[in-house]
């Protein structure tokens, strides 16, 4: 019954951290501010913010490397976030799978 017990309170714990990731926002800009991106710990994007003051839309290529760069760089802090997070459990889940024999 403690084997049972310990896994529930993992999966809870689980569930618990996986609330947390949505309301963990990230947010990267690029281009001093005429791109935004926020992207949560769950990898989902938030929101994509361009401010049409600051593009130059005879530099279209600029405008598509600052989105780029902000999607790589929001997706790899998200990941940082998420990692961190999921850390512990997954330290946790170890020792449960060791103590069922996998």
């Amino acid at each position: 019954m403690g084997q049972v017990a310990d896994q529930m309170k993992m999966i809870n714990a689980l569930r618990k951290a996986q609330k947390e990731l949505k309301n963990e926002i990230v947010e990267v800009e690029a281009g001093d501010g005429a791109v935004v991106v926020q992207i949560n710990g769950e990898l989902k994007v938030k929101s994509v913010k361009i401010d049409p003051e600051r593009v130059d839309l005879d530099d279209i290529e600029e405008l598509e490397g600052w989105i780029k760069n902000c999607f790589a760089d929001g997706y790899a802090k998200a990941q940082e976030i998420a990692t961190e997070k999921m850390k512990p459990m997954m330290s946790d889940l170890g020792g449960l799978m060791g103590g069922m024999g996998a």
